[in-house]
């Protein structure tokens, strides 16, 4: 079993999901638009051509992600994309990366959990945490 988190996004699912791809490492298995549905659906011609479906793979994990046609469109809350490592050189990375343009709201640093966490809400309006894994618990 596993367990994915669907991010949704006001158009600008592709954007995030090709920068997401970049700064993890992942790769983009399927990134569809509305244009591909069947004929029968109803479309807004305004939004043929945003996201209605991504799947991205980072090593054993996955994202989905879309964007809500207008009238389903929702501001995220209540959760956090969460991204762990046991290098704390390489969240630190991650951190900066998927921050820039963004708001930190707890910046990088050393907590008595970890040797290195952060959070903050990316550019595209995604909530994240990064964590770096401590020795004792690997």
């Amino acid at each position: 079993m596993k367990l994915v988190t669907n991010l949704v996004f006001k158009g600008e699912c592709r954007q995030a999901f090709e920068f997401y791809a970049k700064v993890l490492g992942g790769k983009l298995n399927g990134m569809f638009t509305f244009a591909e549905a069947p004929g029968d659906m109803p479309i807004d011609p305004s939004f043929k051509d945003k996201i209605m479906h991504a799947w991205l793979d980072v090593g054993d994990q996955s994202l989905m992600g879309c964007d809500a046609p207008p009238g389903y469109q929702e501001n995220m809350g209540g959760f956090s994309a969460t991204y762990h490592s046991q290098d704390a050189a390489e969240t630190k990375r991650v951190f900066e990366a998927l921050s820039e343009g963004g708001k930190v709201t707890m910046p990088f640093n050393a907590t008595f959990w970890s040797p290195g966490f952060g959070m903050f809400t990316d550019r595209f309006g995604t909530p994240w945490m990064v964590n770096t894994i401590p020795r004792d618990q690997r």
